[in-house]
């Protein structure tokens, strides 16, 4: 009885069969991984010699592309007029900053610098970066301050930036209520949480012609792969505008 061993040729070839079936990338890296399973399975009951997966990289699953808000519906949301000013700054600083929903949350006077014109913020791994901020956001965040000195409502520098009606420190499970409930009043059909405006402050600031180092920076990612997500958004975009301009598309 004769024993066919599939060599790595063999593993690439099926593979290609199963990529021609149009399956999705992440389809193909699990069987992939139950391949590579099998594999070490047959090794340990010494059923095969060599493991042709060895030193074999796998599919790589495609990155989602983060949701963001065009210019017009990010305007939309600042254009209400209603808005507390507590809820206001949530919003200024989610996108002026590109801040993490628990970052803003753990805001507190002290790290906005209003004379440097930055945003001392604690991300992932309790590592601190500093951001900077729009004027617009600090004049918001000055009549905030202003709000609570007159109400006589905690304003020095060691007080939390969001306060909740129990004059504590905000907690995220609330502020995602009340941003969305913002978010629903700007008409904003779309799926929106506050990491979409994150990912809107990237796309805006690539767009814009900022450098994708300065974004990774500001975003606070160790990598800069991590950041390169938000260039498929730009050539996206770039792309939309040159087929509706370019005369010879």
């Amino acid at each position: 009885m004769h024993t066919f061993e599939a060599g790595k040729y063999d593993i690439r070839e099926f593979l290609e069969e199963l990529n021609k079936k149009t399956l999705s990338k992440a389809t193909l890296a699990r069987k992939f991984s139950s391949l590579r399973t099998f594999y070490k399975f047959l090794i340990i009951n010494n059923l095969v010699k060599k493991n042709p997966l060895e030193n074999m990289s796998g599919p790589k699953k495609d990155k989602k592309v983060p949701s963001f808000l065009t210019e017009n519906e990010t305007q939309a949301l600042f254009n209400l007029t209603d808005t507390k000013l507590r809820d206001r700054v949530m919003i200024e600083l989610l996108y002026s900053c590109g801040l993490r929903i628990e970052e803003l949350m753990s805001l507190n006077l002290k790290d906005i610098d209003f004379i440097l014109n930055t945003v001392t913020v604690v991300g992932k791994g309790r590592k601190e970066r500093i951001v900077p901020i729009g004027n617009k956001a600090l004049s918001v965040i000055r009549d905030y301050i202003n709000e609570r000195h007159s109400m006589g409502l905690p304003y020095d520098i060691k007080s939390p930036v969001f306060l909740s009606d129990h004059i504590k420190r905000l907690d995220q499970r609330t502020a995602r209520r009340i941003l969305h409930r913002w978010f629903v009043k700007a008409g904003l059909t779309k799926k929106v949480s506050p990491h979409t405006l994150r990912h809107t402050f990237a796309t805006h600031m690539l767009d814009r012609g900022c450098d994708l180092r300065s974004v990774q920076e500001m975003l606070g990612h160790k990598n800069l792969s991590t950041t390169q997500i938000y260039t498929h958004v730009t050539i996206e975009s770039l792309k939309k505008v040159y087929e509706k301009a370019h005369p010879r598309r």
